[in-house]
């Protein structure tokens, strides 16, 4: 069977899906996924009970119900999965289907960057820096951006970026930080372009600063933008500042 396989009834028809089946299933209508995600979650499949819980969070292919969504994430993360564990602590940080927890969201958030989880060590790394929930500890901030730096992260790229050109904890090392917001940049962080534009600008380096500039406007928050519009509208280079008056006509249209 080549096509997209049919919901499954038993654990052994689930292991016997192929690698060629799971891309025509993905490739399918999404209602027709998330049908197939029910049957694969009631067989408590941690993979199928996240993806399930994503679209449930989502409203994609199906009605959105948080609560379920969180149901599913949760199972999941009983399992060892660890983006599971990672939703599990978004949900739990924000409230989404469940009351708001914050101790129990870095607990997770904990276990999901123990397990290997880029995106858990960098959202336990926030909590640590910004000094929610836990007391904060910079040092230990770093170690856990630098290990998911380290996997790539690109938004975790920007913040150790971040650390060298502050000298916080580190010696101030503008250097090492301009490789880490180039890393961060070319991995797609829209905050991690910015932070890379800006240091090519104080290199010179305008066309350059100005192309970055351009990608940040494809993923970049409205507040964001609204940020930095209002920050290069201050800046010393004519092209920056016509690229800051754009940022603020975008913000003001998402």
């Amino acid at each position: 069977m080549t096509g997209r396989p049919a919901p499954p009834r038993s654990r052994a028809e689930l292991d016997a899906v192929t690698a060629q089946q799971w891309k025509a299933l993905f490739a399918g209508p999404v209602e027709e996924l998330a049908h197939w995600l029910q049957a694969a979650a009631a067989l408590e499949d941690p993979q199928a009970q996240a993806m399930l819980g994503q679209l449930l969070l989502d409203g994609r292919g199906i009605a959105q119900d948080a609560a379920r969504a969180f149901d599913c994430f949760a199972r999941a993360a009983d399992q060892g999965l660890p983006i599971a564990m990672n939703m599990r602590a978004r949900c739990l940080e924000h409230g989404w289907g469940i009351a708001p927890d914050p101790a129990q969201a870095a607990h997770w958030y904990l276990q999901a960057a123990q397990a290997g989880l880029d995106w858990g060590m960098y959202n336990y790394a926030n909590f640590l820096s910004s000094g929610r929930v836990l007391e904060q500890n910079h040092a230990l901030a770093l170690e856990w951006y630098r290990k998911a730096a380290a996997l790539g992260h690109a938004k975790s790229l920007n913040l150790v970026g971040r650390y060298y050109e502050d000298g916080v904890v580190v010696e101030a090392d503008r250097a090492t930080a301009f490789k880490y917001y180039r890393a961060s940049a070319e991995g797609g962080d829209f905050r991690g372009q910015y932070s890379y534009a800006c240091m090519l600008a104080e290199r010179g380096r305008i066309d350059d600063g100005n192309f970055w500039l351009e990608k940040i406007a494809g993923s970049a928050t409205a507040a964001f933008m609204k940020k930095i519009g209002n920050e290069l509208q201050l800046s010393g280079h004519p092209s920056f500042r016509q690229m800051g008056d754009r940022m603020l006509q975008l913000a003001a249209l998402r």
